[in-house]
């Protein structure tokens, strides 16, 4: 198509560079000339020139064709049931053989480019008639998933391959190692069992599905109350309802105790039908764990990670709540002082105080008031700063790129290319970047198609999205972020990342489909490098001045967030004690609420607070169930590459291209714990894993001497 108007320039180094490798023959693909700058692309005069018009062509969600409408998710669905017939016939009757792994990933890769696509589309799509479309093919493929999975002749084909020792030895390591993943999802699916008690797993794994969705839903549900309950001069901090009150959040930031008070009190007040869901939850895991042969669903969950096993997990956060416990003592003891002197009639610290006082102390301390950064960070800005960032360490640049019309869901999503300097087009990220009603509050990264070889030699682009929550730019300014929203855009720009260069042969490992515990290490990385300065000084401008944002700035910002660091790590260390807790030994010693109180005055120091139950509102028991310690294990694997690798030059090409090749280039197709071993040139144990967490709340002495 033709060249976008405001981008009739010169190309820049890394297109002209992909298209002379194009027509050098590398195998480059294809590299359009209608891409522009990425940071042109978040700015409003651009904007339009980038949305689909009837001139570029017409399509569907993503450019499916099918996804024009509603009811073309029933049409992929059928399609993709069809394709995987087929492929389970010939899985069935191929010798075994590289093919018989090659067959399993394409069947895969069918079902996973309808059900991942769905998946994002039923929680972000404005259309609720897409948004319901989609929930029903997530179910019918996810159910599907599940009968694949038990399918006893399917897996003996697969078996047949493994216990064949000459044709094993002749896989090479990832091919042998997806191999044995797909068996991995037969057995905790249990193959292995007859066939009564195959179909009780198939109608465990169905309901289990059905109750996170209705969990999930329950987490975020307000609460009401008589509005008389509540004194007068508070009750306008809710939504009102008639007589009632909605309670729809913590108010954690609010600067009135009381409010803060009332709204733990009520948004976790105990709801029966929620705490029967949670119930039910947790047992029918267990019973599906115990089923297949596994002592309690932690162990099945944690197959295959860094961690290998509960006890491991409990190590970790034993030792790392021992290493914490005085300073988070310290951080208890200045967050009490600050209540008693801007509350001197109640200062016992309580749960809804700590979020509250460890801002207020951090703001007083530092002088850190987000309204004097935001006008250094534009999105604009920020995306070219990124930009920057992976083209010095790994020779990759992002473009924009126009879109066809019916190809996204709302007109101010951005689709950008991912483009090598040498190996050309790599994939594409859709930026979903900007609030709208009914949007998720939640910034996150989604798979929507994975790379993979495909038979004709040619390379499946992976295709993601990277959805965030950001304010809209308005007349006299562009969209600016606070310091908080400029580091989950580069934490979430690292999962886009990994799944752009972990171009694996096989989908079922490509980008971040590894084990959990490793998959967060790329995006906290990325943290990493939002907190240096060097880095931020390439691209935090003023958007009026053009002047550069000031060193001591950055330096205060970074160790304004060690304030009160040490308990804010305690909370994750209680969470995730809780996680392991719930999904251990069962039947459980406790009821759920009793088991939260233990846990909090074991791993986390303020008191539980009576006719609560904030497990309730845990929605990553969800996502992350018996791994919810992965967020603290991946932060520890992040640290260590930081300061062994990057920290003394964090635009080192040649330590970007052993990033790339040791860690980001193998998805899930290795082992993860060899992954990390290759990047820091040893085996980590558990206290490693520790002090580089304890490390890090540390304060620099520079700064501290240079602000005292």
């Amino acid at each position: 198509s033709a060249m976008l108007a405001g981008c009739r320039r010169a190309l820049p180094a890394a297109l002209c560079r992909a298209l002379r490798a194009r027509a050098a023959g590398q195998g480059c693909r294809a590299v359009s000339t209608s891409w522009c700058p990425v940071g042109a692309a978040f700015d409003a005069k651009q904007q339009q020139q980038l949305r689909g018009s009837a001139a570029s062509g017409e399509t569907g969600l993503f450019g499916v064709p099918e996804l024009s409408c509603p009811e073309g998710f029933q049409e992929a669905q059928d399609k993709a049931l069809q394709e995987s017939e087929q492929l389970v016939q010939e899985a069935c009757s191929t010798p075994p053989g590289p093919e018989t792994v090659m067959i399993f990933d394409q069947l895969s890769d069918g079902l996973c480019r309808v059900a991942d696509l769905a998946d994002f589309v039923k929680i972000a799509h404005p259309d609720f008639a897409f948004r319901e479309a989609a929930e029903e093919a997530c179910r019918n493929i996810g159910t599907v998933v599940e009968k694949l999975n038990t399918d006893v002749e399917l897996c003996q084909s697969l078996r047949r391959l493994l216990a064949d020792e000459i044709v094993t030895s002749s896989l090479d390591p990832e091919t042998r190692r997806v191999a044995e993943l797909f068996m991995f999802d037969f057995e905790i699916s249990g193959i292995h069992l007859d066939e009564e008690k195959r179909k009780k797993a198939v109608n465990l794994n169905v309901r289990i599905l059905d109750l996170c969705n209705e969990f999930l839903t329950g987490t975020h549900l307000p609460n009401k109350i008589d509005k008389h309950v509540l004194p007068e001069h508070i009750r306008y901090n809710f939504t009102a309802e008639g007589n009632y009150l909605q309670v729809a959040g913590l108010h954690a930031d609010c600067p009135d105790d009381l409010v803060r008070e009332a709204a733990y009190k009520i948004f976790l007040y105990p709801n029966a039908e929620q705490l029967s869901r949670l119930e039910e939850l947790l047992a029918s895991r267990n019973s599906l764990a115990q089923l297949v042969g596994y002592d309690t669903f932690a162990h099945r969950a944690l197959q295959g990670t860094m961690a290998k096993n509960p006890e491991t997990v409990r190590q970790f956060l034993e030792k790392l709540s021992d290493q914490l416990s005085k300073r988070t003592q310290k951080d208890f003891e200045m967050m009490t002082k600050m209540k008693m002197k801007l509350n001197p009639q109640n200062s016992k610290l309580m749960p809804w105080d700590h979020p509250y006082y460890s801002g207020v102390l951090r703001a007083e301390r530092y002088n850190i008031d987000p309204g004097l950064y935001c006008p250094f960070f534009s999105l604009g800005a920020c995306m070219e700063g990124l930009n920057s960032l992976f083209s010095q360490l790994l020779g990759i640049s992002l473009y924009a790129e126009q879109t066809q019309r019916g190809e996204v869901w709302s007109e101010d999503v951005r689709k950008l290319a991912v483009v090598h300097e040498t190996e050309g087009l790599l994939g594409y990220i859709y930026c979903d970047f900007f609030q709208r009603p009914d949007k998720p509050h939640q910034d996150c990264h989604f798979t929507v198609r994975g790379g993979r070889l495909r038979e004709n030699g040619e390379y499946q682009l992976p295709v993601v999205v990277l959805m965030l929550s950001l304010p809209h730019s308005t007349r006299g300014a562009p969209t600016l972020l606070s310091p908080g929203m400029m580091e989950n855009l580069f934490h979430e720009m690292g999962h886009a990342m990994h799944s752009m260069l972990g171009r694996t042969r096989y989908q079922h490992v490509t980008g971040t489909r590894c084990p959990t515990d490793f998959a967060e290490v790329p995006s906290i990385l990325m943290e990493y490098f939002a907190n240096d300065y060097r880095v931020v000084n390439q691209f935090a401008r003023h958007y009026k001045t053009g002047q550069p944002l000031p060193k001591n700035m950055v330096s205060r910002l970074c160790e304004s967030k060690k304030v009160c660091a040490a308990a804010d790590m305690q909370l994750q260390v209680f969470y995730a004690a809780l996680d392991q807790i719930y999904h251990g030994k069962h039947p459980l010693k406790k009821s759920t609420t009793e088991i939260l109180k233990e846990t909090q005055e074991k791993f986390y120091g303020l008191p539980y607070v009576p006719n609560t139950a904030w497990q309730l509102r845990f929605s990553h028991l969800v996502g992350y169930g018996a791994k919810y310690y992965s967020y603290l294990m991946s932060r520890a694997v992040a640290s260590m590459v930081w300061k062994q690798c990057f920290a003394q030059d964090p635009f080192d090409r040649a330590m970007g291209e052993r990033y790339r090749r040791e860690m980001l280039a193998h998805g899930g197709g290795k082992e993860p714990i060899l992954m990390v071993q290759g990047m820091l040139q040893k085996s980590p144990s558990v206290e490693d894993f520790v002090d580089a967490l304890v490390s890090d709340l540390d304060h620099d002495f520079e700064t501290f001497i240079m602000d005292s």
